[in-house]
């Protein structure tokens, strides 16, 4: 099988993936093989590869956003049939018996493994997957596997960290960066009549943010009509925080959606005073997959996407880095 391979660690602009052929993957008894058509191209594979994220595994195929259909089916496996369409996302596996498993908490699992991180993802014709951890999409039959793509990890924390605001009918919602994840937030927001607020130095992300239903967009420097009931920061970037919490409301809730951030810097205690709170999302448990996947069917969600064959998986990511992917960015392997 075709495959983007990474090696070793190294800056996207040095093109670091090497598309490689390899032998098809044998399952085990609770496995699938599944045959990949699209997966989408997430910040978190470009902290992999530049080694911000060490992975624990090289070399590595990256991709954790996956659409194929079940190729081959592990012994044990009774949920699933050949030829059904699935998803993969980020969680590949959990341990079950840690205290955060125990009580639900899945996604913070001291033992879990993730999909390309940990074990060989989706930038490639075949990936192997736990069944468990597999999600049937057959109720998105309206939606291309190169639509729904992004949904398995931007759509899916972006959906869990809209519900960590606590959001309610009608109030106002920030969101600082605008890719994969904010062009989907912004659409699950106004299902909810929220007055949605983009934050973004992109021209084009602006005008896609207006598109979509925006109530304001402007530059991160900027303030909008009013305070903000919540806000959500995607961009990488610690310097946004002091900037939201200036323009949260009393009582308003901050949470910091990317797995990967630079430093916050120093920043006066009254920003976080009158009970403003910050809080981290840190993956996705399997009811988060489940309730999102769901819903997106319910609200149709609309995914913009920027098409790369499987062989320009480098040239995605460096588009990505520079800001220059509108939406999402979805490797093709048909």
């Amino acid at each position: 099988m075709k495959a983007m391979l990474l090696t070793k660690p190294a800056l996207i602009e040095t093109a670091p993936l090497q598309l490689t052929e390899l032998p098809i993957p044998e399952i085990g008894d609770d496995e699938l093989l599944i045959r990949v058509s699209a997966c989408g191209v997430c910040h978190t594979d470009l902290h992999i590869i530049e080694g911000e994220l060490p992975s624990v595994k090289l070399p590595i195929i990256p991709g954790h956003q996956v659409v194929g259909t079940v190729e081959k089916v592990g012994s044990a496996v009774t949920s699933f049939k050949v030829g059904e369409r699935v998803g993969v996302p980020w969680l590949y596996e959990i341990c079950g018996k840690c205290e955060f498993c125990l009580k639900g908490a899945e996604n913070l699992c001291v033992n879990a493994r993730f999909t390309g991180r940990d074990v060989n993802g989706g930038y490639a014709e075949f990936i192997v997957t736990k069944a468990r951890f597999t999600y049937r999409l057959s109720h998105l039959s309206d939606l291309s596997d190169i639509a729904v793509a992004p949904l398995l990890c931007a759509g899916v924390i972006g959906f869990r960290a809209l519900r960590m605001t606590g959001l309610k009918q009608g109030e106002s919602l920030g969101l600082y960066g605008f890719g994969a994840s904010a062009h989907i937030v912004l659409q699950l927001a106004s299902a909810q009549d929220a007055k949605v607020y983009v934050f973004t130095r992109s021209k084009e992300h602006q005008e896609l943010a207006s598109s979509l239903g925006a109530k304001w967009v402007g530059h991160p420097d900027q303030s909008p009509p009013q305070l903000m009931d919540s806000a959500i920061i995607f961009a990488p970037a610690g310097e946004l925080v002091p900037l939201a919490l200036k323009r949260l409301k009393k009582g308003g809730r901050l949470i910091l959606a990317g797995i990967h951030m630079s430093p916050i810097p120093q920043m006066p205690y009254s920003l976080l005073y009158d009970e403003r709170e910050i809080k981290s999302v840190a993956n996705s448990t399997p009811d988060d997959v489940r309730d999102f996947l769901k819903l997106a069917g319910e609200v149709q969600i609309k995914t913009i996407t920027t098409v790369f064959p499987l062989e320009q998986a480098n040239q995605a990511l460096q588009l990505l880095k520079q800001g220059r992917i509108n939406g999402s960015a979805v490797l093709s392997m048909r």
